[in-house]
């Protein structure tokens, strides 16, 4: 798994229909954003609860 970083990343496994959210790593917080709206709102999370969020969703609590 690539770490993120201060640059704008989409999951590998987003498809293409531009339906993802694109996230990064400053200033000490994940940030998220919607990819179709990239001037738009923008979450972020302090490092913990980030890797709590990721940890879930590998168990599929979030699942569709």
């Amino acid at each position: 798994m690539k770490a993120l970083d201060n640059q704008w990343r989409t999951s590998s496994r987003s498809g293409h229909n531009g339906a993802c959210v694109e996230a990064r790593y400053v200033d000490q917080a994940a940030q998220v954003r919607d990819s179709k709206d990239q001037a738009g709102p923008v979450l972020s999370f302090t490092p913990t609860r980030w890797t709590g969020f990721v940890q879930e969703i590998k168990t599929g609590r979030f699942e569709a």
